[in-house]
């Protein structure tokens, strides 16, 4: 048997892991739900156990190792969360050197968005380029910038921010501390409250505010070109800076992608003068919710934690 890698995602409500050969072929997985409220050492036991139900069915020997990926800042060279608000718990737990404790295996941590990011890379949309760039649409905004095929993580490994780019100068507050971060103006969160600013209804989601749009309520259709206009102003910005040759998005949102497409690409072609003059593609992510999987599993074949940027 040819060497395998195990990829972990490690979502808020979503524990999944996989074996994935060096080729890309998934051997097998396992999926199951997060247990927060059961605290920090549950969930590092079921991510423990998940990995060693897979180590056991397909072999101690092929195993190249471990990849994770999670939600937050990670400081890549100590493997430790900072920041993440979906698990504070994990704040500043050495949380790569108990794993790698309790199995005997190397263990790399990689940030849920740059994860996904790598995955498309990998094995999905990207597969034909070195350099992209990955939105993640949807509680909030996620994002990872790859260059010559890896994550670009900047001095601590916080790069690739995405959903913090500002897109309207005084616009809605954001919990990082700014205003008008395109996670305020862009995100399925968004979408939820412009509906309810313009009365389409107090608890819709973004599916409904869809559905809405899709039998032609004017103003869901509203909202979804405000939506894209804040993407196309945070993609021309990222196009303007990186010259790459592709862009992708991901999420939950996607399925409005004729709603909200028209007006982002008309923003990127009036702000980006880079856009209007290299072969420059925006499109959809192919992978969904696997995109991070992959891209777990990939660390360990590509050394990410030897090749840092």
């Amino acid at each position: 048997m040819s060497e395998y890698s195990i990829g972990v995602d490690l979502g808020g409500t979503n524990l999944r892991a996989a074996a994935i050969d060096s080729h890309g072929k998934l051997l097998e997985k396992i999926a199951g739900s997060t247990e927060l409220q059961a605290g920090r050492d549950a969930v590092i036991d079921d991510m423990v156990q998940s990995i060693e139900k897979l180590r056991a069915r397909l072999g101690k020997h092929n195993l190249r190792g471990v990849g994770i990926g999670l939600p937050g800042f990670i400081l890549m060279d100590k493997g430790i969360i900072i920041g993440s608000n979906n698990m504070p718990e994990f704040d500043n737990y050495p949380v790569r050197e108990e794993i790698e404790k309790r199995l005997g295996a190397k263990v790399i941590l990689e940030n849920d968005a740059n994860a996904a990011a790598l995955g498309e890379k990998w094995m999905g949309a990207g597969r034909e380029v070195d350099d992209l760039v990955l939105l993640t649409l949807g509680t909030g905004i996620g994002g990872g910038i790859i260059v010559g095929g890896r994550v670009l993580h900047g001095q601590l490994g916080m790069a690739g921010e995405l959903g913090h780019l500002t897109v309207v100068p005084n616009g809605n507050p954001c919990g990082c501390g700014n205003r008008g971060c395109v996670e305020k103006h862009a995100s399925a969160t968004a979408i939820s409250a412009m509906a309810r600013l313009i009365g389409l209804g107090h608890d819709l989601t973004s599916e409904d505010v869809y559905k809405l749009a899709q039998e032609g309520n004017d103003r869901a259709k509203m909202t979804f070109h405000s939506m894209g206009e804040a993407l196309g102003v945070a993609l021309a910005n990222l196009i303007n800076i990186f010259n790459f040759p592709l862009y992708l998005l991901s999420g939950g949102p996607l399925p409005a992608w004729d709603f909200f497409a028209p007006a982002m690409i008309a923003e990127v072609e009036r702000r980006s003068f880079t856009y209007r003059h290299s072969p420059t593609r925006i499109e959809k992510a192919t992978l969904g919710n696997e995109a991070g999987l992959y891209g777990a599993a990939y660390l360990p074949f590509s050394c990410e934690a030897a090749r840092r940027i």
